[in-house]
């Protein structure tokens, strides 16, 4: 029985990046030896054991075959005579199928510390394309190292477009899609995952309604990027700046689904969009399986990010009732990742990236002033049920009056 280390944590470890998992391949052992060490069996398609001690995964080698169409089309084989060299061979990367052995000795029959020198993502073998999953895994890995120079390897990018016009992306599931998606939001450079992801054609099968947005065209004075789909990227870079949160970087990058519909008669004015691109949002989120945080989320986003942008027009009246709308009252923390999605919209057009954004100031402002009414003041009124709502609206508009005021002056507009 022998035990190597595989997977992310070599290839991190060479890279001198960040890791925190291990994986171990085992070779040359049967389950039952396993298990009489200790080790749990956890696999439900073929031998995996978790660690007694430190729960961490160990694998036994094994080699696989093609079956049938998706990722879950493979029949497995594992046995004490499977070697390492099969085991990595069946890896998406090259830089994903190195090991290290006992003594800290590295195994890279496939060339993946060179490739990493060459900040290349190449495939291992022509078993690439049996498996739809390494389309979004390779678009993932190329927005993890996108900032240091790495890119996809041309005949690696050939067998991406080929898994595309196969039909094997099509048998991608809902939630694999998402898994991979939220992984790959949270990455350094998350919009390198849509541009992959297009190059090869798959953005249009897996999410057509973002694919359908480039192309269109904005109002050049107010989009000077023109382009809708590359807004829409330029707003995701700036939701990557602004926060770590998968929901808000989701909800930027696809907050303006509706311009995608407008009629080409209208270009490049989309009035409108906001309510039309609901129901595309909802059809999106339901064919991948978005969480429902993420959706919800992403739908205010949508419906009211020009409210958002328009605050300083608004009078009090309405900010209340965006407020309302928003369910900032009892949602304070879900109405600031709101904000911090509007700011990147703001933002995220050529040349307006430093921009300052006051409008989320004020409409932070604006809430607080709200929350901070004592409920008791008005109780101690006598009012009650209907009654006492209105009171406190109209408490909230005061306050409102007085943010706008001091934000604004009084000749401020609305």
């Amino acid at each position: 029985m022998k035990i190597y280390l595989v997977g992310g944590a070599v290839r991190d470890k060479l890279l001198g990046y960040p890791h925190h998992e291990h994986d171990w391949v085992v070779v040359g052992a049967r389950p039952n030896e396993l298990e009489a060490k200790g080790f749990v069996p956890v696999g439900k398609d073929f031998p995996v054991f978790l660690h007694p001690e430190t729960k961490e995964e160990y694998a036994l080698a094994r080699t696989e075959r093609k079956t049938g169409s998706g990722y879950t089309g493979f029949l497995f084989h594992s046995a004490p005579d499977v070697t390492l060299e099969e085991d990595l061979r069946r890896r998406d990367l090259t830089i994903n199928a190195m090991a290290e052995d006992e003594h800290g000795q590295l195994v890279d029959p496939y060339g993946g510390r060179e490739d990493l020198q060459r900040k290349l993502l190449r495939h291992v073998s022509p078993a690439f394309v049996e498996d739809p999953v390494r389309v979004l895994r390779v678009a993932r890995f190329a927005a993890r190292y996108h900032h240091l120079g790495f890119r996809i390897a041309p005949e690696t990018l050939a067998l991406m477009k080929e898994l595309v016009q196969n039909g094997e992306v099509d048998h991608l599931v809902a939630e694999r899609i998402w898994k991979e998606t939220e992984r790959a939001l949270l990455e350094r450079s998350p919009h390198i995952f849509i541009t992959s992801l297009r190059e090869c054609g798959a953005l249009g099968r897996i999410m057509p309604e973002l694919d359908a947005l480039f192309g269109v065209p904005q109002p050049p004075e107010h989009h000077p990027e023109i382009d809708t789909g590359e807004h829409c990227l330029l707003v995701l870079q700036q939701a990557a700046a602004l926060s770590e949160s998968a929901s808000v970087r989701f909800a930027a990058l696809v907050h303006d689904l509706g311009k995608g519909i407008t009629p080409p008669s209208q270009w490049p004015r989309h009035i409108g969009h906001e309510k039309r691109g609901l129901p595309l949002l909802a059809q999106l989120c339901e064919r991948l399986a978005v969480p429902k945080e993420h959706r919800e989320l992403a739908r205010l986003a949508t419906e009211f990010h020009t409210h958002c942008h328009r605050a300083q027009e608004l009078k009090p009246s309405t900010v209340l009732k965006l407020l309302k709308s928003t369910d900032a009252f009892r949602r304070p923390e879900r109405f600031e990742e709101f904000l911090l999605c509007c700011e990147a919209d703001a933002r995220g057009r050529t040349g307006f990236e430093n921009r300052s954004y006051p409008q989320a100031d004020y409409l932070r402002a604006a809430l607080t002033a709200c929350l901070s009414i004592d409920n008791r003041d008005i109780a101690a009124q006598g009012v009650t049920g209907k009654a006492f709502g209105r009171a406190l609206d109209q408490e909230r508009l005061s306050r409102l009056h007085t943010v706008k005021s001091e934000f604004f002056g009084d000749s401020a507009p609305g």
